[in-house]
């Protein structure tokens, strides 16, 4: 038998081998650049975007938003059911868009809830969802075979063109002895995927994921295991929901999805919502359970595995006691209904919110919130059927939020950077204003010695003042002879004390000439006598005199000039 995927791989290995000389310097580097960011920014960015769980119905929508504390605990931050006003009877959600946009954009108000980021669930009745087995490729061969649209044109047989379809896929098993691997397909109508975005946008927020309702009930069933520390198989996990709107049984075994749609009519759709009759519930039941056990049987037989216990999720307000008949006939199955808030922290002012005798109602929507948006790759090998997203531009969103969270980064690391030299300035700042204070230490003291040293300076050069002049005028004394300091030192005490020399010339033998300044008249007199009573000076007479001028009020001293004659000796 030919292959039908000889051409398929040869083209993804001609196609790979043509690609990974040229290409592969420059991944190497792109992914040590993201590893490096990535790295450095930290353990909220591993944790990716914040989002709120929106699960849209023909009567309600209900919104949830969780996060964890410091005790790694998780916490019901946000919870509100709004009932949808003005639904026709037996309107859907798609059928009616603009009545659920406003009613979601009035719900966002009275939630008071600020996250734009919204995961939405579809219902299961509009996805596709299979797990093909395919020949073993690596993750580039496969790119290339999805990109040429050969590999679901081959693998998976849909009706309608494959453009038409959004498609998420995960490889969950890969079987090296085998040459095969397992893929989970999971695909919708893209027309049905932009209704339910158009619904989201026009309330307010952006749709970054869309999940499929089965998968965001399996995320909420983990999670409250996770929580609890549930001795539950973690490979095995059965889901049944039933209810007026969709009714299947969900086996997860090793990460493969079975889901088996539960058929009923639309006259027990009305039994399961009006009626009270007891023959008419009991015949519902026996078809109702007569699919369950053929779908737990047909996994046992296929897998060898035993099936216990079934989660069950309800929107009806009587399900307990269908639950009861259930057990009655399925004796060995257990039907459990899951309460999706268990061990989950509520805060005060929201556990009215969430009092509700069935809780298992909103469990896509708890599901839903324990999503985070994953911008960076960190879940990329976290089971398949928890990662789930529909959303058709889902790469370029990607793309711009981790563009947007990398220029955050960068932009909080120049702050940082600009902050941690301002830091450095500040410090050499006071560091130095202190240096500088412990100089000052001790100033006022400073101040006063100064001003004591200058007195003393001011005191001592008014002195040395006075030796200089006294050594100017006994340098212009000429003499080799003994006499000539004798009438030196006789002219010298007959100064009086209101006159002063300016200067004294000697001509060697018998003249001495004195100009100097004094007060008044009888200072020069005084100074006449004194010199004419001297031994060594014959006569002494006034040779000169220059009268005072007046200088900004101020008197100023006679000057005059003496003519002393000496003794012969």
């Amino acid at each position: 038998m030919k292959n039908p995927f000889g051409n398929l791989f040869k083209k993804a290995q001609k196609t790979g081998d043509a690609i990974a000389p040229d290409t592969g310097s420059k991944i190497k580097k792109k992914g040590f650049l993201e590893n490096f960011l990535k790295n450095r920014m930290g353990k909220k960015a591993a944790q990716g975007e914040d989002v709120v769980g929106v699960e849209l119905t023909p009567t309600e929508i209900r919104l949830a938003q969780l996060a964890s504390n410091k005790s790694n605990q998780w916490v019901l931050e946000k919870f509100f059911v709004h009932k949808v006003e003005g639904m026709p009877d037996g309107g859907s959600v798609l059928d009616n868009r603009d009545l659920i946009g406003q009613q979601l954009q009035v719900a966002l108000q009275r939630s008071k809830i600020t996250t734009t980021n919204a995961a939405i669930a579809i219902p299961v009745t509009s996805a596709i969802i299979r797990v093909v087995t395919a020949p073993l490729m690596s993750d580039e061969e496969l790119k290339v075979a999805i990109e040429s649209d050969s590999l679901w044109e081959n693998l998976v047989q849909l009706t309608d063109n494959l453009k038409d379809y959004s498609i998420f896929h995960q490889v969950i098993n890969r079987d090296d002895k085998a040459n095969t691997m397992d893929i989970l397909f999971v695909a919708s109508k893209l027309s049905d995927i932009n209704s339910y975005t158009s619904i989201i946008k026009k309330g307010g927020l952006n749709a970054v994921i869309i999940d499929v309702k089965c998968f965001a009930l399996k995320s909420a069933v983990d999670q409250i295991n996770q929580i609890s520390g549930s001795i539950e198989d973690v490979n095995l996990t059965a889901i049944l929901e039933f209810g007026l709107d969709e009714n299947y049984v969900m086996i997860l075994y090793e990460n493969n999805p079975i889901i088996t749609d539960i058929f009923i009519r639309g006259a027990d759709r009305n039994t399961l919502q009006l009626s009270d009759n007891q023959e008419e519930m009991d015949a519902l039941v026996r078809r109702y359970t007569t699919q369950v056990k053929q779908a737990i049987q047909d996994f046992e037989t296929k897998y060898e595995k035993r099936i216990r216990n079934l989660k069950v999720v309800s929107n009806l307000t009587n399900v307990d006691t269908y639950l009861e008949r259930f057990r009655k006939n399925l004796v060995n199955t257990g039907f459990n209904l899951f309460d999706p808030i268990k061990d989950i922290k509520v805060p005060a002012q929201l556990e009215e919110n969430v009092n509700y005798q069935n809780k298992s109602y909103f469990a896509s929507v708890i599901g839903l919130a324990f999503r985070k948006l994953d911008v960076f790759g960190y879940f990329k090998f976290v089971t398949a059927v928890k990662n789930i997203n529909l959303l058709p531009n889902r790469d370029n969103m990607i793309a711009q939020k981790k563009a947007k969270a990398y220029s955050n980064f960068a932009f909080k690391g120049v702050v940082g950077v600009v902050a941690a030299i301002y830091i450095l300035l500040f410090g050499f700042a006071f560091w130095q204003i202190n240096t500088l204070n412990q100089k000052l230490t001790g100033y006022d003291q400073v101040v006063t010695d100064h001003e004591l040293k200058t007195l003393e300076k001011n005191k001592v050069a008014k002195e040395l003042g006075k030796i200089k002049k006294s050594l100017d005028l006994s340098r212009s004394i000429v003499s080799n002879k003994s006499s000539s300091f004798r009438v030196l030192a006789q002219v010298a005490s007959s100064v009086p004390k209101r006159v002063r020399f300016n200067s004294v010339e000697y001509n060697g033998s018998d003249l001495i000439i004195i100009e100097g300044e004094a007060y008044s008249d009888q200072d020069i007199l005084k100074l006449i006598d004194n010199l004419n009573g001297k031994k060594l000076i014959a006569q002494a007479s006034l040779a000169s005199m220059s009268l005072p001028s007046q200088e900004a009020g101020k008197i100023t001293m006679k000057g005059f000039r003496i003519a002393c004659v000496l003794e012969k000796s």
